[in-house]
Formats: structure tokens, sequence, C-alpha cells
């Protein structure tokens, strides 16, 4: 998100975002890409779109954006046309995967990073820049440790980080933009059903060709050879049959 000032501030004052004006951001922030208009989401569903669109909304003083493409492990490593479009104002980057426990968010002032912070259990602590924010301290702390349960029949091992990611990584969405995903809704939550925004496909022109990269996964299934059958005869040769 960019924002003139407060993002949970600003937030709770947008009422649905002007398509055109929405569309011209994207082309800023994605010149010489293909941009072509798609369905919408809720900003509920919209923080993680499908590959190959993005899903954005500008607002005076307030834009945002969507895309696996900026979800990256080191926030720090944006690529510049990105952070530099933040000039004069502030620039929040926040992304998580529940899969694999992953967490990164970062904050830049007119620019400048004062914050970043990238981990998960199977990678550590990626990257952490600057000094905690106030919603942090807890768990730096130790006093919200990871309360993890494990999978039947499988031995108990500490969680490798001293708290959960995906914990801290609510709070920063509270905090940083003034909604959650998961979790018990606080009376100041911005309630993100109720905030639209505009899809869009977008592809580098100069990437791989989408429909190559979908048709890809299907030949290397043509490829594989039919499965075969056996069964096991009274002297524990195979003998290969033709129905499964």
């Amino acid at each position: 998100m960019y924002a003139d000032g407060d993002v949970p501030g600003l937030l709770r004052q947008m009422g649905t975002a002007d398509l055109e004006q929405t569309a011209n951001m994207m082309r800023r922030l994605y010149p010489g890409w293909e941009i072509e208009e798609s369905e919408g989401s809720k900003l509920s569903g919209g923080v993680y779109p499908p590959e190959g669109t993005a899903y954005a909304a500008s607002w005076p003083g307030l834009e945002f954006i969507g895309d696996q493409r900026v979800m990256i492990d080191v926030p720090s490593e944006l690529p510049e046309h990105l952070v530099a479009a933040s000039a004069g104002r502030r620039l929040v980057l926040h992304a998580m995967h529940s899969v694999v426990d992953w967490l990164a968010f970062a904050v830049w002032e007119d620019g400048r990073l004062v914050r970043s912070v990238s981990l998960s259990p199977d990678c550590g602590i990626i990257e952490n820049i600057g000094e905690p924010l106030p919603f942090e301290l807890p768990y730096w702390s130790g006093d919200r440790p990871a309360d993890v349960i494990p999978w039947p029949d499988e031995d108990e091992e500490p969680y490798p980080l001293p708290f959960h990611p995906l914990e801290l990584g609510e709070d920063a969405l509270r905090a940083l933009c003034g909604f959650v995903l998961e979790g018990h809704l606080e009376p100041d939550d911005i309630d993100a059903d109720n905030i639209h925004l505009h899809g869009f496909r977008v592809r580098d022109p100069h990437g791989p060709d989408p429909a190559e990269q979908q048709a890809a996964p299907q030949r290397a299934m043509e490829a594989i050879s039919p499965p075969r059958f056996f069964t096991i005869s009274p002297d524990g040769s195979h003998i290969e049959r033709d129905d499964p």
C-alpha cells in the first residue's frame, strides 16, 4: 500500500475506487506491461491473487496492489521503481503464506526503508532490518511463544522460532493496514469484505508466455508412460495384467 499518511485511518474513509484511476496507477507501476481488466475481488480475498492477476484500488491519498510478484522473501529487494513511487509517502508491504508459516512485512517512509522482517520455521530469520515496531515487541521479548500442536504420531519438537510468524503477521496487518484476515475481529478493525478491489490480468511482455506455462504440466503428464499393473504368482514372479 502507498499512503499519504496513516493507512488504517485512510482506509476507513474510502468508498469504491475509481476504475480509470486504478488502471492508470497500474500502467504507471507496471510500465510497458500488458494490462487487461478482469474480475475484481473483495479485499478479504484479494490479498493473494491467482498467478498473473493483480487486484488493485487507487483512492485519493491511498493506493493498494495485491500481486504475488511483490510477495518476495527479501522485502528490501523490492524493485527500485516501486520504492521510488513512494516518494513523499508511506509504503507498506505485507505477505504471508500459511502452508510454510512464512511472513514478510516492510515499511518505507519517503522511499527510505525503516523496517523489514521476513522469517519462516524452515528458513529462520531471512531479513531483520530496523528497530521493531511497537506491535512486534511482545513477540521478540518472548511474551507470545508459538503454541504449535504436533501431527499425530509425531514427536513434539520445539518450534524453531520464538513465536509463530502468522500470529505476528495478523498483528502486523492490523497495525499497519487496519484489518485482519483470520482470528477475532476487534471493534476498530476494518471489515475487509466491504472493500472492493478491481482486477487486472498483468503480463510482462518479455517474460514467459502464460499459455506455454499452463501447457507445460499437461505435456509432462502426457510424456509419462501409462501405469502397468502386476500380480504375484505362487512362485513369487510378477505377471503383468491389462486391467487395474
